[in-house]
């Protein structure tokens, strides 16, 4: 056990990206495939080059996902199985599964999520984008663009997706953001009296359990009809997996496109020439737009199991040990990536690994990646001047964050160009 293990994982480490950078920067040069013993959560591999992240994630029968899946101390642990019962899990989702059942249940949704069926969503997304830009002009030169833009407006658009009436988005942000700002005090549930989100579940298993019902009654063309009348092996879908497949997609599929949103705003605040080019150049919005998404990497880590011994780097990784991905670090590798410390629009290739990779690669990639071309397609050419209001912060969690507050001060044309 060292300070380092414990900086690894302490969530307000996550709040100092350049501290953070460079504890990982030192991983990677120094010791790549690290044994650490953080106090206070059972011991782990951390993994922080792009390769080998890479090289465990192909191997998907080698390194599963169950029953490690996303960090835990041991005591939130414990409260997990008192809480169930016994079980480890308090959610069941695409992140937890582990194939056959991975592959069955990732088919349910798959094809919603694929680039010729999303075609459908560009008018609206076009048209939510120009909402929010002008939302911002109603609001004087001046705002928060994570808590006045960033944070509604993919919900927004995944709750059309859903089926989730507008009137419920704030329950649905909230819900979200105490689940992965549990850490945060700013935005953790005020009544929690355990270590881990119990009553922030429960909420979200009695609002879907209601969603469910009326869609079981009156199929939508949504995804909540899709889960709702899922059959699974010629049976009804069970109720833990039906839950947790409404909560995956409405708490990922908005929340890490949000800090994407405003992360990659702030790398353009800080890049001034950067946002230039992209404004005299806007063909190169799709690959400023991988360029935000690896620089801000929302989902900082997942974890896997070894099923088997394994040599990595001339380390013995046992059979039942965890490893710990480090999806930030393996984004910033010198290996992969030329001057990975700066934000570069036209950066091509970009290989980044914020989607994940292999058979657990994110289903939302796509989507997203529309919704951030949507907003700044309306934003920037409505843009007249931009600038920081004050100074941004970061949430403070080790699972999924990114900026917490991104004040700006700009001028916005009436209309677009």
């Amino acid at each position: 056990m060292t300070a380092l293990d414990d900086q690894l994982v302490n969530p307000t480490t996550f709040t100092d990206e350049a501290s953070l950078h460079a504890l990982w920067a030192d991983l990677r040069r120094d010791d790549p495939v690290h044994w650490t013993e953080p106090e206070g959560i059972r011991p782990f591999w951390s993994i922080s080059k792009h390769a080998d992240i890479m090289e465990i994630e192909r191997q998907n029968e080698l390194f599963i996902n169950d029953p490690r899946t996303t960090l835990a101390t041991i005591q939130q642990e414990e409260d997990i199985k008192k809480f169930t019962g016994g079980s480890h899990i308090l959610i069941r989702s695409l992140v937890q599964m582990d194939n056959p059942d991975h592959m069955v249940f990732r088919k349910l949704t798959q094809g919603w999520f694929m680039p010729p069926n999303l075609k459908k969503l560009q008018t609206g997304l076009a048209e939510l984008a120009k909402e929010f830009v002008d939302r911002m002009e109603a609001q004087g030169g001046e705002c928060d663009f994570v808590s006045d833009v960033a944070v509604w407006y993919p919900l927004r658009v995944i709750m059309m997706i859903l089926g989730v009436p507008r009137e419920d988005e704030p329950t649905m942000l909230r819900l979200t953001q105490e689940l992965f700002g549990s850490t945060d005090a700013d935005l953790s549930r005020e009544d929690e009296n355990t270590s881990i989100d119990m009553n922030t579940v429960t909420e979200f298993f009695d609002y879907f359990t209601k969603l469910t019902e009326a869609r079981r009654a009156n199929p939508q063309d949504d995804v909540a009809s899709i889960i709702a009348n899922a059959e699974i092996n010629g049976e009804p879908i069970g109720h833990l997996e039906a839950m947790s497949y409404y909560i995956i997609v409405a708490t990922a599929g908005h929340d890490t496109t949000s800090s994407s949103t405003a992360g990659g705003l702030l790398a353009l605040l800080e890049n001034p020439d950067q946002l230039a080019q992209l404004r005299a150049n806007p063909d190169l919005l799709p690959s400023a737009i991988d360029e935000m998404i690896r620089w801000s990497t929302p989902v900082k880590h997942f974890m896997r199991t070894a099923t088997a011994d394994y040599e990595l780097r001339g380390k013995t990784i046992k059979e039942g040990d965890s490893l710990f991905l480090f999806y930030p670090s393996g984004n910033r590798d010198e290996e992969v990536f030329d001057d990975p410390f700066q934000f570069r629009i036209d950066r091509t290739p970009n290989k980044h690994l914020a989607f994940g990779y292999g058979a657990h690669v994110c289903l939302g990639q796509h989507l997203a990646k529309m919704e951030i071309k949507a907003l700044y397609d309306e934003l920037l050419p409505r843009l007249d001047s931009i600038e920081l209001a004050g100074e941004p912060s970061r949430v403070a969690a080790n699972f999924v964050s990114g900026l917490k507050r991104l004040p700006i001060r700009y001028t916005l044309s009436r209309k677009a160009a």
